[in-house]
C-alpha cells in the first residue's frame, strides 16, 4: 500500500496571492487611464478634434491604445 502526500506551502500561496493582487491593480490602472483619456477627448470640442486630425469615430480606439500599448 502506498501514500501520497501533498501540501502546499504558505510562502508559496502568499505569493501567488501577491502576483494576482499586484495583476488586478496593474490591470485597474490601465482601465482608469483609458476612461480618463477617452473622458479627456470626449470633452474636446468636434473643432479641436479636427485641428488635431481625429474624428468622434475612433476616441475610444486611441484611448485603447494610450492604456493598453
Amino acid at each position: 500500500m502506498s501514500f501520497t502526500t501533498q501540501s502546499q506551502s504558505r510562502a508559496g500561496s502568499a505569493a501567488h496571492l501577491g502576483g494576482f493582487v499586484a495583476e488586478l491593480k496593474q490591470r485597474y490602472a490601465q482601465y482608469r487611464l483609458y476612461r480618463q483619456t477617452l473622458n479627456e477627448l470626449s470633452a474636446l470640442t468636434d473643432r479641436e478634434l479636427n485641428d488635431l486630425g481625429l474624428s468622434r469615430s475612433i476616441l475610444r480606439r486611441i484611448a485603447y491604445e494610450a492604456a493598453y500599448s
